[in-house]
């Protein structure tokens, strides 16, 4: 299992900077189906290393050993390529093993060596498999520098050996001697050889390394989200509970007074008294109601979350100040139409606080998430529910994105009070807030009419 730390420096063949930073990352051990893969990989190999001796062996100029058995060769080139199946699995030994291999296959058979790209792209393979895979990365480099130096060591013997036998000639005489020129060349095709499967399989490794870190990030991200997402419909409930507070001792303050002037006049006038009480029933039905809502919303805050209290010097919300919202959100630099339809409701204070704080929120996202100048509110009076409407004709703002955790209070807050809401870009461009709230049949109209700004 890997260990995850904050990364103040970059290690070696790392990527620039992105997703989680960790220090000490171990690369997963391979999946079944990856070890599947690879079996059938080194096998594949094997096969083809055998094809590719019988052709190396048909296209020699001259006569060739075939050593122990007369299956020599055969059996080398395919031995060097069947500790492939493992390569995922053990990529250090694997590497090891291929190298030992690659040699003995370069002394024992040398017209198959030279002839057979099976054999030489198994040790290209082996390199990169086990910088790519190898979860011990000291014991990598060390098998890496060790076998890097046994290769070029085998190489630069090669070399003496060619010297003192003076097998390397040729009859042109160019700026450097024949011997020079393929000294050179060949030295140059190993680096390239060794080193770039080197690189490559390091850039493997850090590509996993780096998709690793943004899985991390992506994670953590979408923890945050849901943390952030959970808290926002937390305050708004909260904040709901502390309204409805006070619209419950609202009518519990009503009840006392009631009940006081009852109790005065209950002798001398008994109609008074009567609808005194009357009143005091409504009050305690509705005081009752929205306790229970209250209550149901308490039970799903969580108690452990720091949440400021309001400001008590604030005004009470309600559908009656959204004149003032407007005229604050038009101070602000937004201009914006409010169109009131239906005679005005009595609503419980409950829906009309919702109201308020719908279209605020409404507001305010329109001001630091869109690129409108103006905006229109619109408030229906219906028969057995008021709706609020807040429309938009600007596009979102390229940056910085809004996390959309205030359209998660308004359908909280709307879902509480059995309504519905519509929250969403519009066909013909801009963005719409729609939300409808029922009402209590009890609810009275109110005088006035249809009211435009």
């Amino acid at each position: 299992m890997s260990t995850v730390e904050l990364r103040t420096d970059a290690e070696p063949g790392t990527p620039p900077a992105s997703g989680t930073a960790v220090r000490g990352w171990t690369r997963p051990a391979p999946t079944a189906r990856e070890q599947r893969y690879d079996v059938l990989l080194g096998l594949g190999m094997a096969v083809a290393g055998l094809f590719g001796t019988e052709l190396a062996r048909g296209g020699s100029p001259t006569h060739v050993d075939l050593g122990i058995g007369g299956v020599e060769p055969y059996v080398l080139s395919a031995a060097a390529a069947l500790p492939l199946c493992f390569r995922r699995r053990w990529p250090v030994p694997v590497l090891l093993a291929v190298a030992v291999l690659f040699v003995v296959n370069g002394e024992r058979a040398a017209f198959a060596f030279a002839g057979n790209l099976v054999t030489q792209s198994t040790m290209f393979m082996a390199i990169y498999a086990a910088v790519a895979w190898a979860r011990d990365r000291r014991l990598m480099k060390a098998a890496i520098t060790v076998v890097f130096v046994g290769m070029f060591g085998w190489l630069a013997l090669n070399f003496v050996t060619a010297l003192r036998n003076n097998a390397i000639d040729g009859p042109n005489h160019a700026l450097f001697s024949p011997y020079v020129s393929n000294v050179i060349i060949t030295v140059a095709l190993n680096v390239l050889y060794f080193f770039g499967a080197y690189f490559w399989g390091r850039t493997a490794w850090a590509t996993a390394r780096q998709r690793f870190e943004l899985e991390q990030q992506a994670t953590e991200l979408a923890a945050q989200q849901e943390a952030n997402s959970r808290r926002a419909v937390i305050d708004e409930r909260l904040r709901i509970s502390r309204e409805l507070h006070d619209v419950v001792a609202h009518h519990i303050s009503s009840i006392g007074i009631q009940a006081g002037g009852a109790r005065r006049v209950m002798d001398a006038d008994p109609d008074a008294a009567k609808n005194a009480l009357n009143v005091i029933e409504e009050s305690s039905r509705s005081a009752v109601n929205e306790m229970r809502q209250l209550l149901g919303m308490l039970r799903s805050a969580d108690p452990d979350l720091d949440v400021g209290t309001p400001d008590p010097k604030e005004p009470q919300a309600g559908a009656d100040r959204l004149p003032a919202l407007i005229a604050e959100a038009n101070s602000l630099g937004l201009e914006v139409g409010f169109h009131q339809i239906g005679s005005p409701a009595e609503l419980p204070t409950t829906v009309s606080v919702s109201v308020y704080r719908i279209a605020q929120e409404a507001l305010a996202n329109v001001r630091k998430h869109s690129t409108a100048r103006s905006a229109h509110v619109t408030l229906r009076y219906l028969d057995d529910a008021v709706e609020l409407e807040v429309l938009d004709d600007g596009r979102p703002k390229h940056a910085p994105v809004g996390s959309r955790l205030g359209h998660v209070g308004i359908r909280e807050r709307v879902g509480l009070l059995g309504g519905e809401s519509e929250i969403g870009p519009r066909p013909v461009g801009g963005f719409r807030v729609r939300v409808r709230i029922p009402l209590d049949p009890q609810n009275r109209p109110l005088a006035g009419g249809e009211v435009r700004d």
